[in-house]
C-alpha cells in the first residue's frame, strides 16, 4: 500500500499521555487498533485494560465500533493537510469485575481528567 494512503492515529490515555502515532491501513479494523493498544499500554499506569474489549475508542465524539474499518471511522477535514488523528481511550472494566469490585470512571472535562470511586453504586 502507498505511504500516502496510511491513516496516522495516536491514542489519547486517561491522564493526557499518547500512545503512538502509528500508521494503519484504512482497511484496518477498530478491534486491531484496540489489541495494539493493550499490547502498547504503559506499564507505570495506575488503570490498564486486561484485554481488548476493556477499551472504548472515541473519535469525534463517537463510540467506534469494532467491525468497523479506521477508513470508515475517519471523519473528512476538507481542505486541511493530513494529519495524525487523536483516539481518545477509555479504559471499562468487564461487567463481572464491575459486579465484584469497584472500578473508576474516567471523566474527560475540557481537557481536565478526573477519576469518580464508583464502589457507592456497587452497594445495595
Amino acid at each position: 500500500m502507498p505511504e500516502e494512503d496510511l491513516v496516522e492515529l495516536k491514542f489519547r490515555l486517561y491522564d493526557g499521555s499518547d500512545i503512538g502515532p502509528f500508521r494503519y491501513s484504512p482497511a484496518s479494523t477498530v478491534a486491531m487498533l484496540k489489541e495494539r493498544i493493550v499490547t502498547e499500554w504503559p506499564k507505570d499506569k495506575k488503570i490498564a485494560p486486561k484485554a481488548a474489549n476493556d477499551v472504548k475508542l472515541i473519535s469525534a465524539g463517537k463510540i467506534l465500533e469494532n467491525n468497523k474499518t479506521v477508513g470508515q471511522c475517519r471523519v473528512p477535514f476538507g481542505e486541511l493537510p493530513r494529519g495524525v488523528i487523536t483516539m481518545h481511550v477509555v479504559v471499562q472494566p468487564s461487567l463481572a469485575k464491575a459486579k465484584t469490585g469497584s472500578f473508576h470512571l474516567v471523566l474527560k472535562v475540557n481537557t481536565l481528567y478526573a477519576f469518580l470511586d464508583t464502589s457507592f453504586l456497587l452497594r445495595t
